[in-house]
Protein backbone atom coordinates (compact mmCIF):
# COMPACT_ATOMS: atom_id res chain seq x y z
CA UNK A 1 0.00 0.00 0.00
CA UNK A 2 1.29 3.45 -0.89
CA UNK A 3 2.19 5.80 1.91
CA UNK A 4 0.45 8.61 0.00
CA UNK A 5 -3.29 8.68 0.69
CA UNK A 6 -4.25 11.76 -1.34
CA UNK A 7 -2.34 13.23 -4.26
CA UNK A 8 -3.12 16.07 -6.63
CA UNK A 9 -1.11 16.70 -9.78
CA UNK A 10 -1.48 19.82 -11.94
CA UNK A 11 -4.97 20.53 -10.62
CA UNK A 12 -6.78 23.40 -12.33
CA UNK A 13 -10.25 24.57 -11.35
CA UNK A 14 -12.38 27.30 -12.91
CA UNK A 15 -15.53 29.23 -12.03
CA UNK A 16 -16.76 30.01 -15.52
CA UNK A 17 -13.81 31.74 -17.18
CA UNK A 18 -12.11 32.65 -13.89
CA UNK A 19 -9.29 30.27 -12.97
CA UNK A 20 -9.21 29.61 -9.21
CA UNK A 21 -6.57 26.84 -9.04
CA UNK A 22 -3.55 27.15 -11.32
CA UNK A 23 -1.90 23.78 -11.75
CA UNK A 24 -1.23 22.81 -8.15
CA UNK A 25 0.47 19.71 -6.76
CA UNK A 26 -0.16 18.46 -3.22
CA UNK A 27 -0.22 15.27 -1.17
CA UNK A 28 -1.41 13.96 2.17
CA UNK A 29 0.24 10.83 3.56
CA UNK A 30 -1.40 8.13 5.64
CA UNK A 31 -1.70 9.19 9.27
CA UNK A 32 -0.55 12.78 8.88
CA UNK A 33 -2.05 16.23 9.31
CA UNK A 34 -1.43 18.45 6.31
CA UNK A 35 -2.41 22.10 6.41
CA UNK A 36 -2.97 24.73 3.77
CA UNK A 37 -2.64 28.38 4.76
CA UNK A 38 -3.14 31.55 2.75
CA UNK A 39 -5.06 34.79 2.73
CA UNK A 40 -8.73 35.21 1.86
CA UNK A 41 -9.44 34.47 -1.80
CA UNK A 42 -6.24 32.47 -2.32
CA UNK A 43 -8.21 29.39 -3.47
CA UNK A 44 -7.97 27.27 -0.31
CA UNK A 45 -11.68 26.44 -0.03
CA UNK A 46 -11.85 25.85 -3.78
CA UNK A 47 -9.21 23.15 -3.40
CA UNK A 48 -11.19 21.45 -0.60
CA UNK A 49 -14.36 21.49 -2.69
CA UNK A 50 -12.51 20.29 -5.80
CA UNK A 51 -11.14 17.28 -3.90
CA UNK A 52 -14.72 16.51 -2.89
CA UNK A 53 -15.97 16.76 -6.48
CA UNK A 54 -17.78 20.10 -6.62
CA UNK A 55 -16.56 21.98 -8.57
CA UNK A 56 -14.67 19.45 -10.67
CA UNK A 57 -11.07 19.94 -11.70
CA UNK A 58 -10.97 20.99 -15.35
CA UNK A 59 -7.51 19.50 -15.76
CA UNK A 60 -4.97 17.64 -13.69
CA UNK A 61 -5.54 14.59 -11.54
CA UNK A 62 -6.65 13.83 -7.98
CA UNK A 63 -5.95 10.36 -6.61
CA UNK A 64 -7.16 8.84 -3.35
CA UNK A 65 -5.56 5.62 -2.15
CA UNK A 66 -4.14 5.08 -5.64
CA UNK A 67 -7.48 5.53 -7.46
CA UNK A 68 -8.33 8.44 -9.75
CA UNK A 69 -11.28 10.33 -8.20
CA UNK A 70 -11.00 13.48 -10.34
CA UNK A 71 -14.30 12.99 -12.16
CA UNK A 72 -16.24 11.02 -9.56
CA UNK A 73 -19.49 12.44 -8.12
CA UNK A 74 -19.33 13.61 -4.52
CA UNK A 75 -21.32 10.68 -3.07
CA UNK A 76 -18.87 8.19 -4.61
CA UNK A 77 -15.92 10.13 -3.19
CA UNK A 78 -17.57 10.03 0.25
CA UNK A 79 -18.07 6.27 0.01
CA UNK A 80 -14.37 5.78 -0.69
CA UNK A 81 -13.51 7.27 2.70
CA UNK A 82 -13.27 11.07 2.45
CA UNK A 83 -15.44 13.27 4.66
CA UNK A 84 -15.67 17.05 4.70
CA UNK A 85 -16.46 19.60 7.39
CA UNK A 86 -17.05 22.59 5.11
CA UNK A 87 -16.45 26.28 5.67
CA UNK A 88 -19.48 27.82 7.37
CA UNK A 89 -20.35 24.44 8.99
CA UNK A 90 -23.51 23.84 6.90
CA UNK A 91 -25.25 21.83 9.56
CA UNK A 92 -29.01 21.16 9.27
CA UNK A 93 -30.34 23.89 11.61
CA UNK A 94 -33.89 22.56 12.02
CA UNK A 95 -32.72 19.04 12.84
CA UNK A 96 -31.55 18.02 16.29
CA UNK A 97 -27.90 17.36 17.06
CA UNK A 98 -28.59 13.62 17.00
CA UNK A 99 -30.38 13.83 13.63
CA UNK A 100 -27.41 15.72 12.17
CA UNK A 101 -25.11 12.94 13.34
CA UNK A 102 -27.46 10.38 11.80
CA UNK A 103 -27.14 12.20 8.47
CA UNK A 104 -23.38 11.77 8.67
CA UNK A 105 -23.77 8.05 9.27
CA UNK A 106 -25.88 7.43 6.15
CA UNK A 107 -22.68 7.00 4.10
CA UNK A 108 -22.12 3.61 5.77
CA UNK A 109 -25.85 2.87 6.18
CA UNK A 110 -25.80 3.51 9.95
CA UNK A 111 -23.91 0.22 10.43
CA UNK A 112 -21.81 1.48 13.35
CA UNK A 113 -24.08 4.25 14.61
CA UNK A 114 -24.14 3.53 18.35
CA UNK A 115 -20.39 3.01 18.55
CA UNK A 116 -19.58 6.06 16.44
CA UNK A 117 -21.99 8.44 18.16
CA UNK A 118 -20.42 7.38 21.46
CA UNK A 119 -16.99 8.31 20.08
CA UNK A 120 -18.25 11.73 18.94
CA UNK A 121 -19.79 12.39 22.37
CA UNK A 122 -16.53 11.38 24.01
CA UNK A 123 -14.63 13.84 21.82
CA UNK A 124 -17.22 16.63 22.26
CA UNK A 125 -19.16 15.97 25.51
CA UNK A 126 -21.31 19.09 25.04
CA UNK A 127 -22.96 17.47 22.00
CA UNK A 128 -24.35 14.67 24.16
CA UNK A 129 -25.91 17.25 26.48
CA UNK A 130 -27.39 19.01 23.43
CA UNK A 131 -28.39 15.84 21.55
CA UNK A 132 -32.13 16.67 21.44
CA UNK A 133 -31.59 20.39 20.79
CA UNK A 134 -32.09 21.92 17.35
CA UNK A 135 -28.70 22.44 15.76
CA UNK A 136 -29.56 26.00 14.73
CA UNK A 137 -29.82 27.02 18.40
CA UNK A 138 -26.26 25.92 19.26
CA UNK A 139 -23.42 28.39 19.75
CA UNK A 140 -20.91 28.84 16.93
CA UNK A 141 -18.37 26.62 18.66
CA UNK A 142 -20.93 23.89 19.30
CA UNK A 143 -22.03 24.03 15.65
CA UNK A 144 -18.40 23.59 14.57
CA UNK A 145 -18.04 20.59 16.87
CA UNK A 146 -21.24 19.17 15.35
CA UNK A 147 -19.95 19.71 11.80
CA UNK A 148 -16.76 17.79 12.64
CA UNK A 149 -18.74 15.12 14.50
CA UNK A 150 -21.09 14.66 11.55
CA UNK A 151 -18.11 14.16 9.24
CA UNK A 152 -16.60 11.60 11.63
CA UNK A 153 -19.83 9.57 11.60
CA UNK A 154 -18.92 8.52 8.04
CA UNK A 155 -15.81 6.74 9.41
CA UNK A 156 -13.49 8.55 6.99
CA UNK A 157 -9.88 7.71 6.28
CA UNK A 158 -9.32 11.35 5.33
CA UNK A 159 -11.02 14.31 6.99
CA UNK A 160 -11.15 17.62 5.07
CA UNK A 161 -11.52 20.54 7.49
CA UNK A 162 -12.22 23.98 6.04
CA UNK A 163 -11.64 26.91 8.44
CA UNK A 164 -12.71 25.11 11.64
CA UNK A 165 -11.67 28.04 13.87
CA UNK A 166 -13.37 30.81 11.88
CA UNK A 167 -15.21 33.27 14.11
CA UNK A 168 -14.73 31.28 17.32
CA UNK A 169 -13.51 32.43 20.73
CA UNK A 170 -9.88 31.50 21.54
CA UNK A 171 -10.86 28.93 24.19
CA UNK A 172 -13.10 27.13 21.66
CA UNK A 173 -10.40 27.31 18.99
CA UNK A 174 -8.02 25.60 21.39
CA UNK A 175 -10.58 22.83 22.05
CA UNK A 176 -11.16 22.29 18.32
CA UNK A 177 -7.43 21.99 17.57
CA UNK A 178 -6.95 19.67 20.55
CA UNK A 179 -9.71 17.44 19.14
CA UNK A 180 -8.00 17.36 15.72
CA UNK A 181 -4.70 16.41 17.37
CA UNK A 182 -6.43 13.68 19.39
CA UNK A 183 -8.18 12.21 16.32
CA UNK A 184 -4.88 12.02 14.49
CA UNK A 185 -2.92 10.61 17.43
CA UNK A 186 -5.43 8.03 18.69
CA UNK A 187 -7.06 6.89 15.44
CA UNK A 188 -4.32 7.64 12.92
CA UNK A 189 -6.88 9.70 11.03
CA UNK A 190 -5.38 11.64 8.12
CA UNK A 191 -6.45 15.29 8.09
CA UNK A 192 -6.21 18.00 5.41
CA UNK A 193 -6.81 21.30 7.11
CA UNK A 194 -7.48 24.72 5.59
CA UNK A 195 -7.02 27.39 8.22
CA UNK A 196 -6.55 31.16 8.46
CA UNK A 197 -5.15 30.78 11.97
CA UNK A 198 -1.69 30.00 10.64
CA UNK A 199 -0.01 29.78 14.03
CA UNK A 200 -2.28 26.99 15.32
CA UNK A 201 -2.39 25.23 11.97
CA UNK A 202 1.37 25.13 11.43
CA UNK A 203 2.04 23.98 15.00
CA UNK A 204 -0.35 21.09 14.41
CA UNK A 205 0.77 20.08 10.92
CA UNK A 206 3.25 17.45 9.80
CA UNK A 207 3.13 18.88 6.25
CA UNK A 208 2.20 22.41 5.25
CA UNK A 209 1.50 24.40 2.11
CA UNK A 210 1.16 28.12 1.45
CA UNK A 211 -1.27 29.16 -1.29
CA UNK A 212 -1.20 32.53 -3.02
CA UNK A 213 -3.56 33.41 -5.89
CA UNK A 214 -4.38 29.80 -6.74
CA UNK A 215 -0.80 28.54 -6.65
CA UNK A 216 1.21 26.65 -4.05
CA UNK A 217 4.15 28.96 -3.35
CA UNK A 218 5.80 27.17 -0.44
CA UNK A 219 5.85 23.74 1.17
CA UNK A 220 7.61 22.08 4.09
CA UNK A 221 6.93 20.75 7.56
CA UNK A 222 4.79 22.87 9.85
CA UNK A 223 7.85 23.75 11.93
CA UNK A 224 9.85 24.74 8.83
CA UNK A 225 7.18 27.14 7.63
CA UNK A 226 6.66 28.56 11.13
CA UNK A 227 10.34 29.49 11.15
CA UNK A 228 10.35 31.22 7.76
CA UNK A 229 10.51 35.02 8.07
CA UNK A 230 8.30 35.54 5.01
CA UNK A 231 5.58 33.27 6.44
CA UNK A 232 5.79 35.00 9.81
CA UNK A 233 5.57 38.42 8.17
CA UNK A 234 2.60 37.51 5.97
CA UNK A 235 0.53 35.33 8.29
CA UNK A 236 1.77 35.60 11.89
CA UNK A 237 2.67 39.22 12.61
CA UNK A 238 0.28 41.07 14.88
CA UNK A 239 -0.48 38.09 17.09
CA UNK A 240 -1.44 34.47 16.78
Amino acid sequence: MSDILLRGTGVETFYGKIQALKGIDFEVRNGEIATLIGSNGAGKSTLMMTIFGSPRARSGKIEFDGHDITQLPTHDIARRGIAQSPEGRRIFPRMTVLENLQMGATVNKMAFFDEDVGQVYKLFPILEKRSMQRAGTLSGGEQQMLAIGRALMARPRLLLLDEPSLGLAPIIVKAIFEAIRELNASRGLSVFLVEQNAFHALRLAHRAYVMVNGRITMTGTGKELLAKPEVRAAYLEGGH
